[in-house]
C-alpha cells in the first residue's frame, strides 16, 4: 500500500474512465481499475468482467466508488445542476440495459468525487500547477512540420499581433459605430440613451452574421449552423432547422450570398453591436429590415476604422488601450541575432503603428526591421500585382511623390504588393547556396519571397494568412489568444467534470445500443436514448457557460470542430497565444505536429471494442 500524488490521482481517474469502452467487448476481459478505497488514497485492483452483451456486470460491487474522502458532503461542492445531470434514466423492462446505465451513473459520480479530491490535494502544491499552466498557455502549437532554421525571412502583422489591446478599444469602437448609426443612418436616438455598451462576454471571433435574418451564427467545419442568436436570445433548434432547410446548413451559393464572416478580434465589437441593435428593435416592437440593419452596422464599423477617429484617441492614450509586451523586443532581437530578415506589414497607417510600437518596444523600434510597410491593404497586398509602393515621410506622415524602385532599411513605405516587393529588394534566393542542384525546385526567376522559407505571423486568418499560404506557399503562424484563455478555463474542475461526463455518456449510449441489438427499437428503448442525449446536450451547455460567453469555444461548434478551427488547421502551420511565446524556442527549433487523426476509425485506434 502506498500513497499517491495528485498527478497520480488524476491518472487514476483517467484509468477508471478509460475502462468504460472496454465493456463493449463480447468476451471476458481483465483490466486494472484504480480507485481510492480509504482516506490514505491507496491503489487497489478490481476486475471488470463482461461475460456477454446481455450479461454485463462489474465484479464485486459493480463499480467502485471513492469513499472516506476528507468531506462527507463532497457532492455539495459541485453545482446542484451537476448532481441533476448525473441522474440517468432507466429502462422499464430491460435489466441488462439498466446495468449499463447504473454502472455509468456510478462511474460519473466517482469521477466527480475524484476530481474534487484531486483539487483539494493540488491546492497544497499550487506553484507546479501554475508552471504547468504557463507552459501550456505559452506553447507554440504545430499543425505541420516546421524547421525554423530554414526560415530566412519573417513577416509580422501589427494589430493583435505585435501589439494587443485592452477591452477599452473594442468598447471605443462599439460606441463610435453606435453613434454613427444614430447620426448618419437616423437610427432611434434612444439607442444612445438606453445604456447599450460593448459586452466582452457575448461574442467570440470566427462567427458569421446572416444578412437575411440578422442572426449571428457559429458554424461547424462542415458549414452547419451549430448555434445562432437573434439579438440576445438563442435561436431554438426547431427554428434553426426551419430556417436552414432542415439540415442547419446552406449551399455554397447561399452561404456566399447570406453569410458575412466575422473572423478577426475587431469583429467582436461588430458582433455585439449587431445583436444589440436587433434586440433593441425586438424589445420595442419596431419593424425593421434585417438585411438593412446588418449592412448599416457593418458599414458603421467599417467607417469607424476608415475614418481614423479611434486611431487618434488610441495613439493619444497608449497606456489605456495597448497592453504591455515585455517579451516582444526579446523575440525580435533573437530573430535578428540568428540572421533572419524581418518585414513589418500592417494595414494600419504609419503614425498609428509608430505610436503603438513606441509604447511596446521603444522609439528605436524601426531599427529592428529590414522593411517597414504600412497601410498595406491586405489581402490585396497578396492578390493584386499593380500596386506600386509609396514612401512615407517619417516627419510629416505625408506621401512622397518619387517612384520607389528599391526598399531601404530605416524608411517607411505604404501600399504596394508582393510582386513589387520582390522587385524592390535584392535579397539572395534562400536556397541559392545549395550544392545539390537537384534539391532546388525553383527556377532562376523564382522570388525568394515566394517560398516556405518565408514565415508570416498574424492574427487574421483571411486577411493575413490564407493567401500567403495558398498563393505563395509561405509558412504561416497564427496569433490566437483564445488558446491561452481556453486552456486556463478548461483546466478548472467543473470543465473537466463536464467533458468527462460527456465522454462517459456517449460511451454508455454506444454500449446501450449494442445491448439492444440490430432489431427495431421499442418506444421505451428510444425514450431512454432521447433522455441520454438531452443529458449530453445539457453538459455541453454547461461547458459553454463555463467558457464565459454565449457561443462557447472558438475552436468547437458544440461537439464538432468549428469552421475557424478547420481554417486554422488548414492554413496555419503554427499557432500560439501571443508572439512572446516564441521566446521559449530556439531560432533553429523544429516543430513536430500532433498525430493528425481525422476519421473515427483512426481515433478509436486502441479501443476496437467501441461500437
Amino acid at each position: 500500500m502506498r500513497q499517491i500524488s495528485p498527478i497520480m490521482m488524476t491518472c487514476s481517474c483517467l484509468m477508471f474512465i478509460a475502462t468504460l469502452p472496454l465493456l463493449t467487448n463480447g468476451f471476458a476481459i481483465n483490466k486494472r481499475i484504480t480507485t481510492i478505497p480509504s482516506s490514505q488514497a491507496t491503489i487497489s485492483n478490481r476486475n471488470i468482467i463482461s461475460s456477454s452483451v446481455s450479461s454485463l456486470y462489474v465484479a464485486g460491487s459493480e463499480i467502485d466508488e471513492i469513499s472516506e474522502l476528507p468531506s462527507d458532503n463532497n457532492d455539495n461542492e459541485l453545482p446542484l445542476t451537476y448532481l441533476e445531470l448525473v441522474n440517468l434514466p432507466r429502462h422499464p423492462t430491460n435489466e441488462a440495459a439498466n446495468t449499463i446505465l447504473t454502472a455509468t451513473e456510478k462511474a460519473i459520480r466517482s469521477m466527480q468525487k475524484c476530481e474534487l479530491y484531486n483539487d483539494k490535494v493540488s491546492a497544497n502544491i499550487e506553484q507546479p500547477e501554475k508552471e504547468t499552466l504557463l507552459m501550456e498557455t505559452e506553447s507554440v502549437y504545430a499543425n505541420s512540420y516546421v524547421d525554423l532554421s530554414k526560415v530566412s525571412t519573417i513577416g509580422f502583422d501589427y494589430d493583435y499581433t505585435l501589439v494587443t489591446y485592452t477591452q477599452e478599444l473594442l468598447g471605443l469602437i462599439y460606441d463610435m459605430a453606435l453613434r454613427r448609426l444614430v447620426e448618419e443612418k437616423e437610427y432611434p436616438r434612444e439607442m444612445l440613451e438606453s445604456g447599450l455598451r460593448f459586452d466582452p462576454f457575448f461574442s467570440i471571433r470566427g462567427l458569421a452574421v446572416d444578412r437575411e435574418n440578422g442572426w449571428i451564427c457559429h458554424l461547424s467545419y462542415t458549414h452547419k449552423v451549430a448555434s445562432a442568436w437573434e439579438g440576445r436570445h438563442r435561436v431554438s433548434r426547431p427554428n434553426l432547422m426551419a430556417e436552414y432547410s432542415g439540415k442547419r446548413a446552406l449551399s455554397p451559393s447561399e452561404r456566399k450570398r447570406r453569410l458575412k464572416p466575422l473572423n478577426d478580434l475587431f469583429s467582436m465589437a461588430e458582433c455585439c453591436l449587431m445583436a444589440d441593435t436587433v434586440q433593441f428593435f425586438l424589445d420595442r416592437d419596431i419593424p425593421f429590415c434585417p438585411r438593412s440593419a446588418v449592412n448599416d452596422v457593418l458599414g458603421s464599423i467599417t467607417n469607424t476604422h476608415i475614418s481614423g477617429d479611434f486611431h487618434k484617441l488610441v495613439a493619444q492614450e497608449p497606456e489605456k488601450y495597448f497592453e504591455e509586451k515585455p517579451h516582444l523586443k526579446q523575440v525580435l532581437d533573437g530573430m535578428k541575432d540568428a540572421g533572419k530578415r524581418l518585414i513589418f506589414v500592417s494595414n494600419s497607417p504609419f503614425w498609428y503603428c509608430d505610436a503603438g510600437m513606441n509604447y511596446v518596444v521603444g522609439p528605436d523600434w524601426r531599427d529592428q526591421w529590414d522593411v517597414v510597410i504600412t497601410s498595406a491593404g491586405k489581402p490585396a497586398f497578396y492578390t493584386e500585382d499593380n500596386r506600386p509602393f509609396r514612401e512615407v515621410d517619417i516627419g510629416t506622415g505625408k506621401l512622397k511623390f518619387r517612384q520607389v524602385l528599391k526598399l531601404k532599411k530605416g524608411r517607411v513605405y505604404t501600399a504596394g504588393c508582393l510582386k513589387e516587393l520582390t522587385q524592390c529588394i535584392n535579397w539572395s534566393h534562400p536556397l541559392s547556396s545549395s550544392s545539390d542542384q537537384d534539391d532546388i525546385p525553383y527556377d532562376d526567376i523564382y522570388s525568394p519571397l515566394t517560398s516556405p522559407n518565408v514565415m508570416y505571423v498574424g492574427d487574421s486568418l483571411f486577411a493575413d494568412l490564407v493567401d500567403a499560404k495558398r498563393e505563395f506557399g509561405w509558412t504561416t503562424a497564427a496569433v490566437t489568444p483564445e488558446v491561452g484563455w481556453e486552456i486556463e478555463l478548461q483546466r478548472k474542475t467543473e470543465f473537466r467534470v463536464a467533458g468527462r461526463a460527456i465522454e462517459m455518456l456517449l460511451n454508455s449510449l454506444r454500449l446501450y445500443q449494442r445491448q439492444l441489438g440490430t432489431g427495431l427499437r421499442s418506444k421505451e428503448d428510444l425514450e431512454v436514448m432521447d433522455k441520454m442525449e438531452r443529458l449530453v446536450s445539457s453538459w455541453r451547455d454547461e461547458q459553454t457557460r463555463l467558457l464565459g460567453n454565449s457561443f462557447g469555444s472558438v475552436f468547437r461548434a458544440r461537439y464538432q470542430p468549428s469552421l475557424f478551427a478547420h481554417s486554422l488547421r488548414r492554413y496555419c502551420d503554427l499557432y500560439m497565444s501571443n508572439v512572446g511565446s516564441l521566446r521559449h524556442y530556439s531560432p533553429q527549433h523544429r516543430f513536430y505536429p500532433e498525430s493528425p487523426k481525422l476519421l473515427s476509425h483512426e481515433i478509436r485506434g486502441s479501443n476496437p471494442g467501441m461500437f
